[in-house]
């Protein structure tokens, strides 16, 4: 494969810098954007090889000048996301829900629009999204209608932007950073629970969803697309 230029937005961690990862060792140039300035040092001593920007997704001038810096940019991929939206509909703050939506959806939308006219006409556009925005379980109705918002913009943004590929990935559980507000005995207690449930008996890793984003960025026949790479999720329910 020709080397080409990746931008993961939001891939300074978890399934975003697995992706990175494995971009680079395809041996692509990856740039990454995260907002946090540690932990964009962290990734100077670990991973050398990946190009970091100091970025908020939903600055759309900061993400512009970023494209600018970069030049022509063949794979869009965006992996932000938060830890905000989720509870009992009776109970769930809207403000919070609101600020969920800003960081991940509304800086989805504010990236695609900056870095648009820096995107090869043949590159492609990729959103994470999540299973809940198929699932009914309990709890999740703010969650579903962020997911659902970011998975439907595939389908007519790939009409639109065509010969641009844009896709969706909708993960289910991964072990990633954004359970760690859980206490660890308790997260631990419930990927065990969840891992009897699932049909391929196991929760996935970041590595597991990079490979299907991977996937959904480099492959040059796949538009309007969600894969939906959840472990089978759902099809049981999960408590």
């Amino acid at each position: 494969m020709t080397a080409r230029t990746a931008l993961v937005v939001g891939g300074t961690s978890g399934i975003g810098l697995a992706t990175a990862r494995q971009l680079q060792a395809l041996s692509h140039e990856v740039h990454v954007a995260g907002r946090s300035r540690q932990t964009l040092d962290g990734l100077a001593e670990s991973d050398p090889g990946l190009i970091r920007h100091h970025a908020d997704g939903g600055d759309r001038d900061r993400m512009a000048a970023v494209a600018e810096e970069i030049g022509s940019i063949d794979w869009l991929v965006l992996t932000l996301s938060g830890s905000e939206g989720q509870g009992p509909i009776a109970d769930l703050d809207l403000g919070t829900l609101r600020r969920a939506f800003d960081a991940k959806l509304w800086a989805q939308l504010t990236t695609i629009q900056a870095v648009l006219p820096r995107l090869t006409a043949d590159g492609s556009i990729t959103v994470l999204g999540a299973i809940t925005a198929r699932m009914g379980m309990a709890g999740t109705a703010g969650l579903a209608a962020l997911n659902g918002a970011i998975e439907a913009l595939v389908k007519p943004l790939a009409i639109e932007l065509a010969p641009i590929r844009v896709n969706g990935v909708s993960p289910g559980l991964v072990d990633t950073p954004w359970w760690s507000a859980l206490p660890e005995e308790a997260r631990q207690d419930y990927f065990a629970a969840a891992a009897k449930a699932l049909p391929v008996g196991h929760v996935a890793s970041a590595d597991e969803l990079a490979e299907v984003v991977v996937l959904a960025a480099t492959n040059g026949n796949l538009t309007g697309t969600v894969l939906e790479a959840d472990g089978g999720a759902r099809l049981i329910t999960l408590g």
